[in-house]
């Protein structure tokens, strides 16, 4: 795997589903719908949205976990990540679903979706989520894995130029695995 570079797996921002941070969130799930039609290169999915700033630049993104909390403002002020790595169990991160988190949210899910913008809820990338383009596969894969990222952004110099997805590293390990002749 170490000839193989990131930017021989990426998908470019070109391909891939893409909004302004002033977007609403309906607009958001349109922009992703769009994308899944017109990439053909893999047959899985996009699940994720990258979100541009007012200088086209690449400052966020939005997966489809993230819209559905944005549907439930209380998920906003419960930080369930921070919760488990506090040693918070399980069953007392699911008591929080008592306090009627999801409770009639579609109720109402066409005026929310038109209201809520972007950057209020769209994940800022941390150190971790960036990868370089002309980085190897391999230290790729072990930042996915040391992470538990499902993708990386993928950077020239300073810019964001596309997205590593798990799905699409996992295709090209299993195509090699099937290619081996055991």
């Amino acid at each position: 795997m170490k000839t193989v570079q990131v930017k021989d797996v990426r998908v470019t921002l070109e391909d891939y589903a893409t909004v302004s941070e002033d977007a609403t969130l309906d607009e958001a799930v349109m922009a992703l719908e769009k994308a899944q039609e017109q990439y053909e290169k893999s047959q899985y999915l996009h699940r994720a949205i990258l979100v541009y700033d007012s200088k086209n630049k690449i400052v966020g993104k939005i997966s489809q976990l993230d819209i559905l909390m944005a549907l439930e403002p209380t998920y906003r002020i419960v930080d369930l990540e921070k919760l488990s790595r506090f040693g918070y169990s399980l069953d007392y991160i699911q008591s929080f679903a008592k306090t009627a988190l999801w409770d009639k949210p579609l109720r109402d899910i066409c005026r929310k979706a038109a209201t809520l913008i972007v950057k209020d809820f769209m994940h800022t990338p941390k150190q971790g989520e960036f990868i370089k383009e002309d980085a190897s596969l391999d230290e790729a894969i072990h930042q996915l894995i040391v992470g538990k990222q499902s993708s990386l952004l993928v950077t020239r110099n300073q810019d964001i130029v596309g997205i590593l997805r798990l799905t699409d590293v996992y295709a090209l390990v299993s195509k090699n695995i099937k290619a081996c002749k055991i």
